[in-house]
């Protein structure tokens, strides 16, 4: 352990106004100015650090304490840690020393927008995002290259100050983070100036990502440590990937089935016709038998999406719409006329109440 009066030259008794003269007569013959060697800047590091710790009252009686017996070989750190000592208890335990800089790194969260064809069988995605990466230069030692950190002069190491108090029980030690190193232990003379002797940086960095089949909106998915890496070089948090589904102008879902509505001409729903459709993943055979009525639901089965969590995929169901006419050449009419009179009607009559198209297509696409 470094001595800090020795550094100065000085004795544990000497004054301020010593301490003082010592630095200046020092400070002089190893400024890097005056002597640009590199082991007098070494020196002057020394040095200064010494001067800061002995120049303050505190901190110069906290250094001169050092670490303190306890009684016994028994640590008490306050009225909690008696209780804890006396009755047993307590879910932490003791202290077991200096805290460490290393901690987790945060989780993030991602919104990725998928296409409704993405997700029949999956996808593959590159993200780009802006997290916080090692650093290189000091590979999250938070020290600049060529450095390290050093040994907390005032806890010695321990990360925690002990000062005796009078309570009800008696003298008894209590323990707080070291206010010089914060409870680490340690100290950082000359912080990496890459991260500012955080051990990491903010950049961008892509990854890559899987985006399963079956996927729907709301739900996430978890990337085990790609999230940002933690302080001091720490281990990476997770990162979640929040799905939302983009609307499709033809195509709808329902689970795992696929919905869509054909418009069908009076003629082709009459007379029945082939047709052939574009689907999401490919084209489909269509046949429309003869006397197809309105809201019919034609269902296409495994043409819908993957499942996701089961085997197999949701099936393709097509509504029919059938539209009448508004337009009429004479002759056109006269072919309808003539079809009319070749067929016995009756007169319109009242039924029952049929709901709406859209409210029949619904009602059967979810099987209501």
């Amino acid at each position: 352990m470094v001595d800090h009066y020795e550094t100065l030259g000085v004795s544990r008794e000497a004054t301020s106004d010593e301490i003082k003269k010592a630095y200046r007569r020092l400070a002089r013959q190893l400024h890097p100015d005056v002597n640009p060697g590199a082991d007098a800047s070494e020196k002057f590091k020394s040095v200064t650090h010494a001067y800061d710790v002995l120049s303050d009252a505190k901190s110069r009686q906290q250094y001169d304490l050092g670490p303190q017996p306890s009684f016994g070989g028994q640590n008490f750190g306050g009225f909690g840690d008696i209780f804890e000592t006396f009755f047993g208890g307590g879910a932490g335990g003791g202290r077991s020393g200096p805290r460490s800089r290393r901690e987790r790194g945060q989780d993030a969260l991602i919104r990725v927008e998928v296409d409704l064809e993405e997700i029949i069988f999956g996808t593959a995605r590159d993200l780009e995002v802006d997290t916080a990466i090692l650093c290189e230069s000091c590979q999250g030692s938070c020290a600049a290259p060529g450095t390290h950190a050093v040994t907390c002069d005032i806890c010695r190491g321990t990360g925690h100050i002990q000062r005796a108090v009078r309570s009800l029980l008696g003298n008894v030690m209590t323990s707080s983070p070291c206010g010089t190193c914060r409870g680490y232990g340690t100290i950082i003379p000359n912080p990496c100036p890459t991260c500012q002797g955080q051990g990491r940086v903010r950049a961008r960095r892509k990854i890559p990502v899987d985006i399963p089949a079956g996927v729907d909106t709301g739900l996430r998915l978890q990337m085990p440590s790609q999230g940002e890496v933690g302080p001091a070089g720490g281990p990476n948090g997770d990162l979640y990937l929040e799905i939302k589904v983009r609307h499709h102008e033809v195509f709808s879902r329902n689970g795992d089935d696929l919905l869509a509505t054909l418009e069908l001409q009076m003629t082709d729903a009459i007379l029945g016709t082939t047709t052939t459709l574009g689907a999401l993943d490919g084209a489909v055979e269509l046949d429309i038998k003869p006397g197809t009525q309105n809201a019919e639901i034609i269902t296409i089965k495994d043409r819908g999406i993957t499942r996701l969590r089961g085997a197999g995929r949701g099936d393709l169901k097509i509504g029919i719409q059938v539209t009448t006419p508004t337009k009429l050449s004479h002759k056109e009419q006269e072919v309808i006329k003539q079809f009319a009179r070749s067929r016995k009607t009756h007169p319109p009559t009242l039924t029952q109440f049929q709901q709406g198209l859209f409210q029949k297509l619904r009602d059967r696409f979810l099987n209501l």
